[in-house]
């Protein structure tokens, strides 16, 4: 079970720092476009979030 949580601990970070890396390497973004971003990128650090403590026990 562990293994399966590092996987996706794994997976969630991956995506969270490609979607931060898309936010800060463009300048032209739209307001809407970073807002899109942003609550995007709180999800996926809610899953890990979770994942971590799920890991804990």
């Amino acid at each position: 079970m562990s293994s399966q949580i590092d996987k996706a601990i794994e997976y969630y970070t991956f995506k969270s720092n490609e979607l931060l890396n898309f936010v800060n390497s463009n300048s032209n973004l739209s307001v809407d476009k970073i807002i899109e971003c942003g609550s995007e990128l709180a999800v996926l650090e809610n899953k890990i979030t979770a994942l971590e403590v799920a890991k804990e026990n």
